[in-house]
């Protein structure tokens, strides 16, 4: 067969549930990241990296072996040696087991803070997907109210720094201490039973091993029977009530706006007292953009002692959508374009870009292709403000021009240009 008659090779296509980000949504993804990076270190949290890999058994004991995210979502395999390995499908787990395997102990309480991918077979839609990305933030070894209380503070100061807190509402919950859940999840099961043959088959496989996961279920056959269900503040104990209370005064006096949710719940053991949500309606069904609570009883299920511990996580992608769309209305992306409208003024134009690079300001430089269409180009940017360079008859010329009344910047991006042209001379 001739080179002239072989068949190209097929292109390889995106796995799906995979993305490939580019333009403004990797814009407003870098913009999450950047502004978690900095109220962070606003609330003195520390930067950590963790594996994207870790043991299965980290997340299978952390979990649980029944949940939908060890039984079908996960992503396991046998690496050469035989062992079973698993990438992460959520941050918490994996610092949980870095704390006890790195001895973490001795900085406790210890605040900290990641990002990154993570990874569950499920069905892609808006704003979810096999691999993702979210934000992380925990506090661990603080057993006191006012650990729950800074988290939530610097997640509702995230959000509004991200300009995407309106129309997002904190939806709180307690689940009590060890006792008071044991107390309510044994009524759960009581009530559910009597109306176990009415229930959802999710939910009579859930009965008897995990009722409070029933309080969530959005199967209307279910909805049917939560409303009477018994609540969690039937059954708290008074240490538990005075937890709840703290949190709910700690954000009253730092001016965080929440709501009561009574049928919010994590139905994993480890999880006591706080439970809470920030969500919208501006993303479908999928509505929460952060959630987190307490669970002290994790490390114990890895082997570690009792340990109290706390945190939240957020979905980069689903904030990033949220902050394209309040992004949407804002005029310009750039600050200055340069325009080397004549090929003898190319060098002066990368050299004026330059300082006003050093200096602060975003410039798009247009500086190829056809020298003519170069300042036309330029405007494309939609910048604040537009700069061209030429040659006009035989003379070197130097303009700058005002396209945003608004922009509050441009006094000092004149006194840069006025210096640079009267040094070039």
């Amino acid at each position: 067969m001739s080179k002239d008659t072989q068949q190209q090779p097929a292109t390889p296509q995106a796995i799906r549930g995979t993305q490939d980000i580019f333009g403004a949504e990797a814009e407003a993804f870098a913009h999450v990241v950047e502004t978690f990076e900095r109220v962070r270190r606003l609330y003195r949290f520390r930067r950590i990296e963790m594996p994207v890999f870790e043991k299965t058994a980290v997340f299978s004991r952390s979990l649980g072996e029944t949940t939908d995210v060890v039984s079908k979502e996960m992503y396991s395999f046998d690496d050469r040696g035989g062992e079973s390995l698993t990438l992460r499908p959520e941050f918490t787990a994996g610092i949980a087991r870095a704390y006890l395997t790195n001895g973490w102990k001795q900085f406790a309480p210890v605040k900290l803070a990641t990002h990154g991918p993570l990874f569950r077979y499920e069905r892609p839609q808006k704003g979810r997907y096999r691999q993702f990305h979210q934000l992380d933030a925990e506090v661990i070894g603080a057993a006191e109210p006012m650990a729950d209380v800074e988290l939530l503070v610097m997640a509702d100061q995230l959000l509004k720094e991200l300009g995407i807190a309106d129309g997002v509402t904190l939806q709180l919950n307690t689940l009590g201490d060890a006792a008071s859940r044991d107390a309510w999840r044994a009524a759960l099961i009581e009530y559910f039973r009597t109306v176990k043959a009415d229930l959802s088959e999710d939910s009579q496989d859930r009965l008897e091993r995990n009722p409070l996961r029933i309080l969530d279920s959005k199967d209307p056959r279910d909805k049917a029977f939560v409303a009477d269900a018994p609540q969690i503040d039937q059954f708290l104990s008074t240490e538990a009530h005075d937890f709840f209370g703290a949190v709910t005064a700690g954000l009253d006096a730092a001016g965080v706006a929440w709501t009561r949710a009574a049928s919010l719940v994590r139905g994993l053991d480890y999880y006591r007292h706080t439970a809470f949500e920030f969500v919208t309606d501006r993303l479908g069904a999928q509505g929460t953009v952060l959630g987190g609570g307490r669970y002290d009883g994790l490390m114990e299920s890895l082997g570690g002692p009792a340990t109290p511990a706390v945190g939240w996580a957020a979905g980069i992608e689903r904030l990033a959508m949220l902050v394209g769309d309040a992004q949407a209305h804002k005029s310009h992306s750039v600050d200055l374009a340069v325009a080397a409208e004549h090929p003898e003024r190319e060098t002066a134009a990368l050299a004026l870009t330059s300082l006003m690079r050093r200096s602060g300001f975003s410039v798009e430089l247009v500086a190829t292709g056809s020298p003519r269409k170069r300042f036309d180009r330029a405007k494309k940017f939609d910048p604040a403000s537009i700069i061209s360079l030429d040659v006009r008859d035989g003379q070197k010329s130097a303009t700058i021009r005002l396209l945003d009344e608004q922009w509050n910047r441009f006094p000092s991006a004149r006194a840069l240009f006025d210096g640079f042209v009267e040094e070039q001379g």
